[in-house]
């Protein structure tokens, strides 16, 4: 079976400056991939041109098989209804209700009536835990439920893929355990492939079936694996990164 996200020599950048080159992985359906690194790595460049903000210098991106690099019209409309996004801030429009924020999209990208729509929302917000807080606006809910609302209406139309960008930053410790936990769960239950992009060791540990590593001087991909085999890997720069920069040796000897 092919992989649901194809990537080949891939090299990103604006302009003309480079800021990643020689990009090559696959993600499997229904895997839970992050996408980490020391800061300026390019973490946030990469998720940019997966979805297609971006066009890349070159190479080849393949959603679900098909080929998202050069496509216009409505064959590239098809190709970006295979995955939903959540931004670091969430993204939700302040002047709509949560329940109104998630029917957008179906509003926007489907033909339902409105009673479907309805409906179809309220099962979003009853996935993230958040139907009872359907008429609340964005501005009343907390950090951690605003991560939640967004990513229901990521979610709306039911998309393969799941992007998310830094999904527990600005969150204390437990709402960001309980939102890792929410995402273990949603793509074990509904088959949805993530994509995170992510610092948070706590977070890369718990979600993570596999972990893609960029290095800003390198500017590429310097290791792909399980969090566990990226801890204890022989290059310094992998385990450091787990490792708050102790060797892990060191790091056992220290727990």
């Amino acid at each position: 079976m092919s992989a649901l996200i194809e990537v080949r020599d891939l090299n990103c950048g604006y302009g003309t400056r480079l800021i990643l080159k020689d990009i090559n992985f696959d993600i499997q359906r229904g895997e839970v991939v992050a996408i980490l690194g020391g800061s300026g790595c390019g973490k946030s460049t990469l998720l940019k041109h997966l979805i297609g903000l971006f066009p890349p210098l070159s190479g080849s991106i393949k959603i679900a098989g098909i080929e998202l690099v050069g496509t216009s019209g409505n064959e590239r409309s098809d190709i970006l209804r295979h995955f939903g996004v959540m931004f670091q801030s969430g993204a939700l429009f302040g002047s709509l209700t949560v329940l109104e924020n998630v029917a957008l999209p179906l509003e926007s990208f489907s033909q339902l009536d409105a009673a479907a729509i309805d409906a179809l929302a309220r099962l979003k917000l009853r996935l993230v835990g958040l139907e009872e807080f359907a008429d609340y606006a964005p501005a009343e809910l907390s950090g951690g439920m605003q991560k939640r609302a967004a990513i229901a209406r990521a979610m709306a139309l039911d998309p393969k893929i799941l992007f998310l960008d830094e999904p527990s930053a600005g969150l204390d410790p437990i709402t960001s355990a309980e939102l890792d936990e929410l995402i273990r769960r949603i793509a074990e239950t509904q088959q949805v492939t993530f994509v995170v992009v992510t610092h948070e060791l706590a977070s890369i540990n718990a979600i993570a079936d596999r972990a893609i590593m960029l290095d800003k001087s390198m500017q590429s991909i310097i290791a792909i694996d399980t969090p566990q085999a990226l801890a204890n890997s022989e290059d310094i720069r992998v385990s450091g990164f787990f490792n708050r920069g102790q060797t892990p040796q060191k790091a056992a000897a220290n727990d």
